[in-house]
């Protein structure tokens, strides 16, 4: 009983310095991060590109749509979190469509209707998603509160707040109102194509990994990243936030 207890205490002390390294690993990576956070930002080239066109341009906004998705890690990151522990291709397509579902609904509307909030605070918010699904996870909730959140629901509000950032990237093009909905339609399927070709490596990656033996055993240890990198896209949110209101 002696031996167990030691044992026991050893392990605890190799998993907080585990967790403890995978922290300061991942906050090692910054600036890295921080480039990423800002990689799906409009681009001066293609702000210019669509303030001189007029109607509709489908296939031009297709690109724009898809561009957006592969280069926006912080949507990626959640997408990542959501299959994380998904086998079956029917339960990865329902979570799927509750997201795209969500992040249509939230990116037409919230631009047709010119419906406007703070970049930071929602690009916060979406950070905050990545840390909320990581911890879900990691089976946080059923230990601290004793029950599981409807992942379901989760998926879809999260998507909701996601749309919202799409919106916000979407208005600083300035669009023309002529063929608007068209166009925005188009982007709209840009972004479910950058989507899925996304998700297909992510999952391709992950089938690879779970057929190793190595996946249970750092399974939380990614989480645990995936976690830190959404606390430090919320971090880096709010400081710009904050930054531009007090300027």
């Amino acid at each position: 009983m002696h031996y167990s207890l030691n044992e026991r205490l050893r392990q605890k002390r190799f998993a907080l310095w585990r967790l403890t390294l995978t922290i300061l690993l991942t906050l090692a990576f910054l600036p890295f991060l921080e480039q990423a956070a800002w990689a799906h930002a409009v681009t001066e080239g293609d702000k210019g590109y669509i303030q001189e066109i007029y109607g509709v341009h489908f296939i031009p906004f297709m690109y724009l749509g898809a561009k957006h998705m592969m280069t926006g890690y912080d949507h990626l990151l959640f997408l990542a979190g959501v299959i994380f522990f998904l086998y079956r291709m029917k339960h990865i397509g329902i979570y799927v469509t509750l997201f795209a579902i969500g992040h249509s609904t939230t990116m037409i509307v919230g631009v047709y209707y010119n419906i406007t909030m703070s970049s930071y605070l929602i690009d916060a918010i979406i950070g905050l998603s990545v840390v909320y699904k990581a911890l879900d996870n990691m089976g946080a909730y059923q230990r601290w509160f004793g029950f599981q959140p409807n992942t379901k629901a989760a998926t879809l509000i999260f998507g909701l707040f996601h749309g919202f950032g799409l919106a916000t990237k979407v208005q600083e093009y300035e669009i023309a109102p002529d063929g608007l909905l068209t166009n925005l339609i188009a982007f709209n399927l840009g972004v479910e194509v950058g989507q899925l070709l996304a998700l297909a490596a992510i999952l391709i990656a992950m089938s690879y990994w779970r057929r190793s033996g190595s996946f249970w055993r750092h399974a939380y240890t990614a989480n645990v990243v995936m976690m830190t990198a959404g606390f430090v896209l919320v971090g880096m949110h709010l400081t710009g936030y904050f930054t531009t209101i007090n300027s």
